[in-house]
């Protein structure tokens, strides 16, 4: 895929994700905390199954089991991401929810790109990428702030 093409998609979809918290934070004002949060992946459970089986089914998902145990743990991270933010944007609002889970993803992201691990190549942590988390930091800061 081009670079631009995946930065522009990649942030389209990001806009998206900043809709979710407050959707997800009605939701679970009306049925309930963990009851929003499980409708709210079984949606997404049953879309990805419509989406995989036009793809083509399931046809290599036994191969899973041949992964470490921290690559199956993106749904629990997901899972984590989803309950927390629809309870912390009745206090933190839309923008900075999404600028705290960017900061946030941005930070761990440089560890991961530092220490080369879970199989994304070695990058190391430069004083423009430090400048780039800082100013985030900043960033969230003025949004969060009363």
């Amino acid at each position: 895929m081009d670079r631009g093409l995946a930065v522009g998609l990649t942030a389209v979809v990001g806009g998206l994700i900043a809709l979710q918290a407050p959707i997800n934070s009605m939701l679970g004002k009306s049925i309930g905390t963990w009851q929003a949060a499980t409708v709210s992946f079984a949606i997404g459970t049953v879309l990805l199954t419509v989406i995989a089986l036009i793809a083509g089914g399931f046809g290599d998902l036994g191969e899973a089991r041949h992964l470490s145990w921290y690559y199956l743990c993106g749904g629990v991270l997901g899972a984590a991401y989803v309950t927390s933010v629809l309870v912390t944007v009745r206090t933190l609002g839309a923008g900075g929810v999404t600028a705290a889970t960017i900061a946030g993803q941005l930070t761990m992201a440089i560890v991961v790109d530092q220490l080369g691990i879970l199989g994304v190549p070695k990058q190391a942590i430069s004083w423009e990428r430090l400048a780039g988390v800082l100013l985030l930091a900043v960033g969230t800061f003025l949004v969060v702030k009363d």
